[in-house]
C-alpha cells in the first residue's frame, strides 16, 4: 500500500518538502502517512505576501464568505477532498487515520466533526456574537457612517494543538472575516486543518488565504512573531513565555470548574450526571472539561459517587461506539500524568477515590494502546497540590471550600458551571474577573453557545474600531 504524503500549502499552494516527518498509528505502529516539514525562511518569506492573501479574502463581500463557509462544512463532513500528491481522503479515511494518530476512539472523531460542521454552518450566528449584532458590511465597505474598523494584522498565526480536533473551530471566523490564516499543525493532528483547508479551496475561497506549515519550534516561534496576531495551544511550560504578549492568545490548561453553592448542596445527588459529562465527555481533553468540583460540604459523599460512575470505566476498541477513553499518541505523556498523581497523592490531605471502583491500575495498555482511565481525588483544601490540576484524560478534584471562600480559592478558571439559586452568590460570581466562561445552574461546563466564544473573542482580537465623522 502507498503511504500517503501531505505537503505544506503556501500560499494554499502544494510544497513537498525533502525534509519530511512521518505520522504513526499510536496503537500499531505502523507509518500512516509522511509530512512536508518547512523552516523558518520559508515561513518568513511567505508571510511577507500576506497583504496579497488578505486582497484576495477582501475581494469576496461578507455574506460571500459565509455562503462559502457553509459550503465548505459540508465538504468537510461528507465530502472526498484532496490529500496531497493526487491522493484523496473520504470521511471514512479522515476519521480512521485521526483516530490511528491522535488515539481518539472513532465516535469522538465524529463528534468533533460535527462540532466543526456546526461551527461552520452557524457562522453568521458567531459572528453576530462575536461583533454585537454589528452590520457585516460595515467590513465590506471598510467603514459605516460613525463606525471605522481596520485590522490589527494581515494574518492569524495558529500554533495548534493535537489533542481535539474540534479546537480548530476556533480559527475558523477568521474567514468570514477577511483575514488569512497561517497554521501549524500539531504533531499527531495535521488531519483536520489540512482538510478544512481543502474543504474551502473545493468551494471558492481563495486559496492564498492559507497557510499549512509543519514546522520546528523555530517555525512555530516565526509564526508568532511574524504574524501579528495569534493563538498558540499548550501546557504553561509551552504558553508561559508568551502571557503578557497582547498580540497572541494564549489557550493553555482551562481549570475549569462545577461550584455548588450552600443553597444547592443538599441536592448534590441530582447533579452527579452532570459532573460525570463536565469530567469526561470527549475523553477529558478539552479545556472546558471540569477539573474541579468545589463544595461547602458532602467532598467524600459527591467524590465517591463519581467514583462509583467513572471507576470503572475501561478502554474499549476505537470503533466501539461506548467507547470513552481516548489513547495517547506519546506514550511518555501518559506516564507523566501518572507519575504527577502518584506523586501528588504523596501530600497528606488528598486520596483518590476511583482506585476502589477500578480493576487494575490507572495507566494501561489496551490493543497496543497507551491510556489513562478516570481519576476522581478527594482533596481536603484548594492548597494541595492535586486540587487545581488539570490533565489529558478524564480527571477531577472534589474539594471542601466554604462558599464564601470559593471565589478567593479558585483562581483564574476557564468555564465556572455554579450550581446555585442565591443571588448575592450569583453576584459575585458575574463580578470576577477570574471566570472566562460562566454558567448559572446546572450546565455542563462543555457546554457551546455559538454566539458566545468561551475564550476570547475573534473578531476584537483581529480588528480595531477607529473614531470617524464624515462630511454630509
Amino acid at each position: 500500500m502507498t503511504i500517503p504524503h501531505i505537503p505544506a500549502l503556501r500560499r494554499g499552494r502544494a510544497y513537498e518538502s525533502l525534509d519530511r516527518s512521518n505520522i504513526v498509528d499510536c496503537r500499531a505502529g505502523e507509518v500512516l502517512a509522511t509530512l512536508s516539514q518547512v523552516n523558518a525562511g520559508i515561513i518568513r518569506k511567505d508571510l511577507a505576501r500576506m497583504a496579497e492573501a488578505r486582497a484576495a479574502l477582501k475581494k469576496l463581500p461578507v455574506a460571500r464568505l459565509l455562503e462559502i463557509c457553509a459550503q465548505a462544512g459540508a465538504q468537510f463532513l461528507i465530502g472526498t477532498l484532496p490529500l496531497g500528491g493526487g491522493a484523496t481522503q473520504s470521511p471514512r479515511q479522515y476519521l480512521e487515520s485521526l483516530s490511528a494518530s491522535s488515539g481518539l476512539p472513532h465516535v469522538m472523531v465524529r463528534r468533533n466533526m460535527a462540532k466543526i460542521h456546526a461551527a461552520l454552518t452557524n457562522m453568521p450566528a458567531i459572528l453576530s456574537g462575536l461583533t454585537r449584532g454589528l452590520d457585516l458590511s460595515v467590513l465590506d465597505k471598510g467603514h459605516g457612517q460613525r463606525l471605522c474598523f481596520y485590522p490589527a494584522a494581515q494574518s492569524l498565526g495558529l500554533v495548534m494543538p493535537s489533542n481535539s480536533p474540534a479546537v480548530n473551530s476556533l480559527w475558523l471566523p477568521a474567514i468570514p472575516l477577511k483575514i488569512p490564516v497561517v497554521i501549524k499543525p500539531g504533531r499527531e493532528e495535521p488531519w483536520t486543518p489540512f482538510r478544512l483547508i481543502q474543504a474551502f479551496i473545493a468551494v471558492g475561497c481563495p486559496a492564498e488565504a492559507f497557510g499549512f506549515y509543519p514546522a520546528d519550534h523555530e517555525g512555530a516561534g516565526e509564526i508568532l512573531r511574524a504574524c501579528g496576531r495569534a493563538l498558540i495551544f499548550g501546557d504553561k511550560s509551552t504558553t508561559s513565555a508568551y502571557a503578557n504578549n497582547p498580540a497572541i492568545q494564549v489557550h493553555g490548561p482551562g481549570y475549569s470548574k462545577i461550584l455548588i453553592g450552600e443553597d444547592q448542596i443538599e441536592r448534590w445527588p441530582e447533579y452527579i450526571d452532570l459532573m460525570v459529562s463536565s469530567i469526561s465527555d470527549n475523553g477529558g481533553r478539552s479545556c472546558i472539561n471540569a477539573s474541579a468540583v468545589v463544595v461547602p460540604k458532602y467532598a467524600n459523599e459527591i467524590a465517591e459517587a463519581l467514583a462509583r460512575k467513572l471507576g470503572p470505566v475501561a478502554p474499549l476498541p476505537a470503533a466501539d461506539e461506548q467507547a470513552r477513553l481516548a489513547g495517547f499518541a506519546n506514550p511518555k505523556m501518559a506516564d507523566f500524568i501518572d507519575g504527577a498523581i502518584e506523586e501528588g497523592l504523596k501530600t497528606p490531605g488528598a486520596r483518590e477515590v476511583t482506585a476502589a471502583f477500578r480493576d487494575g491500575p490507572r495507566k494501561v495498555q489496551f490493543e497496543g494502546g497507551h491510556y489513562l482511565r478516570p481519576t476522581i481525588v478527594q482533596c481536603d483544601s484548594f492548597d494541595h497540590p492535586l486540587a487545581n490540576r488539570e490533565f489529558l484524560c478524564p480527571y477531577a478534584s472534589v474539594v471542601t471550600v466554604p462558599q464564601a471562600a470559593m471565589l478567593e480559592k479558585i483562581g483564574p478558571s476557564l468555564a465556572v458551571t455554579a450550581i446555585t439559586r442565591e443571588e448575592p452568590f450569583i453576584m459575585q460570581l458575574v463580578e470576577s474577573p477570574l471566570i472566562e466562561r460562566l454558567n448559572i445552574g446546572p450546565i455542563s461546563t462543555m457546554t457551546v453557545s455559538w454566539d458566545q466564544p468561551h475564550e476570547g473573542n475573534m473578531f476584537e482580537f483581529l480588528y480595531r474600531r477607529r473614531a470617524l465623522e464624515i462630511a454630509k
